[in-house]
């Protein structure tokens, strides 16, 4: 077998063995708060044919999406700013630390109140959580910038924004790649938090609801929901989008 294969039959390994632990601690325990693979799945489909999931996995989406872009954008900028210019570092670098370490339920109580129960409330408390990540990601690869490639363009006339995007970004791909995903499980977890608390639609709001009437299977075939986006996303959008930035490396 070709050992490109590996890695896949690796991960459907370790799914495998999950779900198969699962199931047996389900046998075994036979209690309502750990129902079986088979039970959350039967549920998942309820759910997704009968049931209000695509509407709310589709709001959800929305605002994960918009939050990402805009979170990726702000932090980008200002993280290379903060790398190539001292002064700016030196500036900002206190509020990126105070960033980084307010709580994220302080800030989506901060922007509720003061914004109101909307959804540019939530949107804010996300991307103000998570700028911070991005920046101290892209500010790093931009300190490791070689200048010497930049100087060797500019010797050669290479015009700025040709040099800009073919020689300075190429460099940051894998620090912004890993601002990405740590990005996007962030913002996850953040949005389900901000629609809990204040929302009344999305995942968390309906996570919410069944929380209150332990309902641990819907729970469960939620989470699953979940589950199949990010592999897709990851699967589907961020490896092949990794393996296209970087294809210029040896």
């Amino acid at each position: 077998m070709s050992a490109r294969y590996w890695p896949a039959l690796l991960r459907s390994a370790s799914l495998i063995g999950f779900l198969l632990l699962w199931q047996g601690l389900a046998w075994w325990l036979q209690d309502p708060l750990l129902p079986s693979p088979w039970v959350v799945l039967t549920q998942f489909w309820w759910h997704l044919t009968e049931g209000a999931l695509l509407y709310h996995l589709g709001v959800t989406l929305a605002r994960v999406v918009v939050i990402f872009f805009i979170a990726m954008l702000l932090g980008t900028l200002i993280g290379v700013l903060m790398g190539r210019f001292r002064l700016v570092d030196l500036v900002l670098d206190g509020l990126l630390v105070l960033g980084l370490n307010i709580p994220a339920l302080v800030v989506i109580i901060l922007c509720y109140l003061w914004l109101g129960l909307t959804d540019w409330a939530a949107i804010a408390a996300v991307v103000i959580n998570k700028v911070p990540t991005v920046v101290v990601t892209v500010r790093e690869g931009a300190r490791a910038i070689d200048r010497s490639l930049l100087q060797v363009a500019q010797v050669f006339k290479v015009p700025p924004m040709r040099r800009f995007f073919h020689v300075y970004l190429p460099q940051l791909y894998p620090y912004l790649m890993a601002s990405a995903r740590s990005g996007m499980a962030l913002i996850w977890k953040i949005v389900l938090v901000v629609e809990l608390l204040g929302r009344s639609n999305g995942m968390g709001f309906q996570l919410g609801t069944f929380f209150q009437f332990f309902d641990i299977t819907s729970i469960l075939a939620y989470t699953l929901a979940f589950i199949i986006i990010v592999l897709c996303v990851e699967g589907l959008l961020l490896r092949p989008l990794e393996r296209y930035l970087n294809r210029w490396r040896p």
